[in-house]
Formats: C-alpha cells, sequence, structure tokens
C-alpha cells in the first residue's frame, strides 16, 4: 500500500517548495504545479487554490516578482521569479527544515 502524505505536514512548507522550484528558472504556474507532481513522484498534489495563495503571499513578500509572458506559445502566461529576498528565505527556511527533520527523526 502506497503511503500518501499529509497536507498538514506539507502546508507550512508550501511557500519553500515553490521558491525551491523558481530557484532554477522562472516558471508559470501550471508548470510549476506539474513539477510538484513530478518531484514527489506523483505523491503529492498541491491545490491549485493553495499554490495561487502561495503566490500572492510570497509576491506581497517580495520573495518573488512576476512578470507577462509573451503569446508564443498560446495564451499569455504570468511568469514567476524568485528574488534575493525569496532566495534568503528559501535557505533560510531549508535550515529551518532539516533541523525540525532532525529532532523529529531522534524523536520518532
Amino acid at each position: 500500500m502506497k503511503g500518501k502524505i499529509s497536507s498538514d505536514l506539507i502546508r507550512g512548507n508550501t511557500d519553500t517548495i515553490v521558491l525551491g522550484i523558481l530557484r532554477t528558472t522562472d516558471s508559470y504556474g501550471y508548470e510549476i504545479y506539474k513539477k510538484i507532481i513530478e518531484k514527489s513522484e506523483g505523491e503529492y498534489e498541491l491545490k491549485e487554490a493553495t499554490l495561487y495563495s502561495s503566490f500572492r503571499r510570497l509576491e506581497k513578500e517580495g520573495c518573488i516578482s512576476s512578470y507577462w509572458g509573451d503569446e508564443t506559445q498560446g495564451g499569455r502566461r504570468k511568469y514567476y521569479k524568485i528574488t534575493s529576498a525569496g532566495e534568503t528565505l528559501y535557505e533560510r527556511n531549508k535550515a529551518d527544515w532539516e533541523f525540525t527533520k532532525n529532532i523529529i527523526n531522534k524523536l520518532l
């Protein structure tokens, strides 16, 4: 039986997951959604509303910026780009996660 990750365990890390994907390249919403499924090998699917809430929050905090792409691939897409503040937040959150993961592993 394949396990299913609890969304409660991931919820607090959504912004960090998004930032991690944007560290490699600018991307648009649906592409980020597909990358999350791909990176989790199909074991985690982020709800679209959660993803777009993360975009709004990260943009408001200055961690990402957005711009409209051109129409060469069909409709115009809104692309997201990580900022230096986003890089800093990603590194801090990743370190916090590693620390937390180590403690939980000791406790379990």
